[in-house]
């Protein structure tokens, strides 16, 4: 496959446009499509999506995959002489907030670009290419990954009232409080507040404004500090967390890999809701 070729998908696809990866590869927005239509020649495909911003069909997402295992490869050998890899991953905000940063610490060497979701939409940015890694909460791999279970985050229904208080929910991917309710028989009802940050959240139920599901790591001090009380003392949600990373024999991931699992060992073992 032409790697000037792939590059210049790769950057079509990082940056949005044709003429946004002319400038970064400092060549004229018709050779950006010339390249793409060469190789989509080669592949047989259209890989492409002419839109605002491009983004890649499926057939693109395996090779965006594929360009980005590419190059991780490339900069790990590169890595020996030069200031070392970078690696994308993509991790939901309440594991960042509590347990995840250590294994980063304890792989110091690559350059780190996180992104945050909801542990059940993370593995997503694997799909697209985005991520060479993930916590998700989706218990099948991803093709061209590998899966490794974490065990679970648990989840503790807390606030100053009760349950006809406003529920605060992290975003509208957010559906913790919607499962835990659901466990108890009961609908989504009341008023609603989205506050789209792990410590605001946690803040807004300290400061009254309604209940939500706490991370057990965050929610036990509080209440023994008296920010807020268990809702249900006896009743919980467990989510089952997985490290799923590309399927490639590269020395930073198998590192990373090893440190996730050793900052994994806070949570819960036999996961169950």
């Amino acid at each position: 496959m032409d790697q000037v070729q792939l590059a210049t998908f790769q950057a079509v696809i990082g940056t949005g446009s044709f003429e946004a990866a002319a400038r970064q590869l400092h060549v004229t927005p018709s050779a950006v499509s010339q390249r793409i239509k060469a190789l989509e020649s080669a592949v047989g495909q259209v890989l492409v999506r002419r839109a605002k911003p491009c983004v890649a069909t499926p057939a693109g997402e395996a090779l965006v995959r594929f360009a980005g295992q590419v190059e991780l490869l490339e900069r790990e050998a590169l890595a020996q002489a030069r200031d070392g890899s970078r690696v994308s991953i993509v991790v939901n905000a309440d594991s960042l907030d509590t347990w995840f940063l250590p294994a980063l610490a304890a792989v110091p060497g690559p350059s780190y670009e996180l992104h945050t979701d909801d542990q059940d939409y993370t593995a997503d940015l694997l799909r697209s290419g985005t991520a060479m890694a993930a916590v998700t909460a989706e218990h099948v791999a991803v093709q061209g990954c590998r899966l490794e279970p974490l065990g679970a985050m648990r989840y503790l229904p807390v606030g100053s009232g009760d349950l006809s208080a406003p529920m605060i929910v992290y975003n509208r991917k957010d559906h913790i409080q919607h499962r835990f309710l659901a466990s108890l028989g009961r609908d989504a009802d009341g008023p609603i507040h989205y506050v789209p940050a792990a410590a605001a959240f946690v803040e807004a139920i300290r400061l009254g404004l309604g209940w939500g599901m706490v991370p057990e790591q965050h929610a036990l001090p509080d209440i023994a500090a008296g920010h807020y009380r268990p809702l249900f003392p006896d009743k919980f949600l467990d989510v089952p967390l997985y490290w799923q990373y590309w399927k490639i024999e590269s020395a930073v991931l198998s590192d990373l890999t090893a440190a996730v699992k050793a900052a994994a060992a806070v949570l819960r073992r036999k996961p169950r809701s």
